[in-house]
């Protein structure tokens, strides 16, 4: 009796599921608002102590960082160089971290909805300059996911006022929650 109840039990229970969930429906997706939040940096070569110079996209963290001894901990850094602001990955100071930078050309931050998919396009190592009126992608370093799956996250920045001679940048950014999704805005 029970192997004959299966079958016809089986319809029914997609049935009731594709009803509370909708057809298109995926139980799995993360379902993301968007949350932009503004952050003041300083750079990296101001003298003074207790100065937060780096960020961690994920969870959303100001970081101090006095030393290489400071950790791994964290996406992204400024400081200046050669008079100007710069973005330091964390291989920029030789800290091992997959966390890379892109600079989206010819995008606001309206137009700017996908992260790219062309890893070359991002620096890990390198400082990149940093310009107003220029929108950026981050990617974060590896967290654990769910399921044991390496994830990464995808978010622009933008930097909203660069005060050189002070040494502080102020940029607004909004983050993905999803793992590995390229998307930066959420789902509609």
């Amino acid at each position: 009796m029970g192997r004959r109840l299966f079958p016809v039990c089986l319809p029914a229970l997609a049935f009731i599921l594709s009803s509370v969930l909708g057809c298109d429906d995926d139980p799995f997706a993360v379902r993301w608002v968007s949350d932009p939040d503004t952050v003041r940096l300083h750079a990296l070569s101001r003298a003074e102590p207790n100065l937060v110079s780096g960020y961690d996209f994920h969870p959303r963290t100001p970081v101090q960082i006095e030393s290489s001894l400071t950790g791994s901990n964290w996406d992204l850094a400024v400081d200046t160089l050669d008079g100007e602001f710069v973005w330091l990955p964390p291989g920029a100071l030789g800290i091992t971290s997959s966390s890379a930078l892109a600079t989206l050309e010819d995008e606001d931050w309206e137009s700017a909805t996908r992260a790219p998919g062309d890893t070359t396009r991002y620096s890990r190592e390198e400082p990149v300059p940093m310009r107003t009126r220029t929108v950026y992608v981050i990617r974060t370093r590896g967290h654990s996911g769910l399921f044991g799956t390496q994830c990464s996250y995808y978010g622009k920045i933008e930097p909203l006022a660069i005060n050189i001679p002070s040494g502080w940048v102020v940029f607004r950014y909004d983050m993905s929650r999803a793992c590995n999704s390229r998307d930066l805005v959420p789902p509609g």
